[in-house]
């Protein structure tokens, strides 16, 4: 009999631990008589050990793993033209497919209308709502997008690193890599320093997988008992299987799709490869905790190249956002339709732009699309506010889907994730570790 290696071994337990943990979850820490406080209040140790075991050991490489990654694919690609043709092409990549996903998410929910089941939700929730709806970002879109602007152009790098600003870290060490470049030979010891510490950061990443079946069991334990499956399938059940809808024909129709226009291989043989990235982001729900997983597992079995890793994946991590941008269509199409609000095209225009903008914005981290989804609904209030006596949407509306957040979360981490695998696996042809002379040429 052959013996299950290692990879299959932790796939294994990390599917035997999502059963187990859903299983714990629904039957010895659900309770339907219990009161929301009491709830929350007994499953919270189980989300403290998830933490514990596995979201803080992984979150506390995550800055210097950002640091190492990009800084050595930028001085490994040397030319800067050639860095500005992959960041194009990445940038490209990401805003299209995101533009695909909320297109999807938004097409649903127009044609199966999941809102018009849940009009008696409004009433009645939508005043409880309010007290524990996290707070807008003051100025809308705009002030959202000028927040962007300044992590763009960070003015301390230590203070960005502190406060997990990924993409202050992204922009600088990329700053940082094109002035060694620059340079040459006299920064190259410098350069095999980060090597080195890159090699290390792996081997402790490479360590830390095999605590994800423990992390994952309590984190799914935690996430099932304080909400409950049958909550799944009462009066949300349309909105919550229209999600599931949209993010399956994302994750399994249109991602493939384009991963086997642009490189002709197999694109399932490709997703079973990234599994450990793909169940991880499932249990954890955050694309940053995933990130050191998703790396490793790129290049160690999903055939990606170290340059193209390295660049795309942490910041694919902190701006690609397939599936958070595809739950926010349907998220605000739903509230919309519950409160008997309807739309035109004009709204659902501004749905799809809005959506794919400001899920750049989310946070890689659990729950981290509410706020920007809350700047959705108020960019669509405001085009029906223009034309007198059209009712808008009160922001606490958002209350009412909170409930089941952390599922569908889960699941849309799950596709923002294998969207960051697509784009490398794409990126990997432009820049592979060993350099086509032809394409080398074609840069010049």
């Amino acid at each position: 009999m052959k013996p299950i290696s290692k990879e299959n071994l932790l796939t294994i337990l990390i599917v035997v631990a999502l059963v187990l943990g859903a299983l714990v979850g629904q039957f010895l820490l659900h309770d339907p008589s219990a009161t929301k406080e009491k709830m929350e209040q007994a499953v919270q140790p189980w989300k403290v050990a998830g933490d514990l075991v596995l979201i803080r050991p992984l979150m506390l490489i995550i800055i210097p793993l950002i640091f190492t990654s990009v800084l050595t694919g930028v001085t490994s690609i040397g030319d800067p033209k050639k860095l500005g043709v992959l960041g194009g092409a990445t940038l490209i990549f990401y805003v299209v497919t995101m533009v695909f996903a909320v297109t999807t998410g938004v097409t649903l929910a127009w044609l199966f209308n999941p809102g018009g089941a849940a009009t008696s939700l409004a009433a009645t929730q939508v005043a409880d709502a309010a007290a524990t709806l996290p707070s807008a970002p003051p100025g809308g879109l705009g002030a959202a997008w000028l927040q962007i602007l300044y992590l763009l152009v960070p003015n301390n790098f230590f203070s960005a690193a502190a406060n997990n600003e990924t993409l202050s870290i992204i922009t600088a060490t990329i700053a940082l890599g094109i002035a060694i470049t620059v340079i040459g030979t006299k920064a190259r010891p410098f350069v095999v320093v980060v090597e080195s510490l890159h090699e290390i950061l792996m081997t402790l990443v490479r360590w830390i997988l095999w605590l994800l079946p423990i992390g994952v069991f309590f984190l799914v334990a935690w996430a099932v008992g304080r909400m409950g499956l049958k909550e799944l399938f009462d009066s949300l059940k349309w909105y919550v299987l229209v999600v599931f809808a949209g993010l399956a024909i994302h994750m399994f129709g249109t991602l493939p799709l384009v991963l086997w226009a642009l490189t002709k291989i197999n694109p399932f043989k490709y997703l079973w490869s990234m599994k450990p990235a793909l169940l991880m982001a499932f249990g954890s729900a955050s694309s940053l905790a995933t990130m050191p997983v998703t790396i490793t597992t790129s290049v160690t079995k999903g055939g990606c190249s170290r340059r193209a890793s390295g660049l795309v994946l942490p910041l694919g991590a902190t701006v690609n956002m397939d599936g958070t941008a595809l739950y926010q269509g349907v998220a605000v199409i739903f509230l919309f339709q519950a409160f008997g609000i309807e739309l035109h095209f004009t709204q659902y225009l501004v749905i799809v732009l809005t959506a794919t903008l400001a899920a750049v914005g989310a946070a890689g981290v659990p729950g981290g699309s509410i706020a920007t989804t809350l700047i959705v609904i108020a960019a669509v209030n405001t085009t029906l506010a223009a034309t007198p006596g059209v009712p808008v949407l009160p922001l606490s509306a958002i209350g009412i889907i909170l409930g089941v957040d952390r599922i569908l979360d889960m699941c849309r981490t799950t596709v923002n994730v294998w969207g960051d695998s697509v784009g490398a696996r794409i990126i990997t042809r432009i820049a592979p570790d060993d350099p086509d002379p032809a394409k080398e040429a074609a840069y010049a």
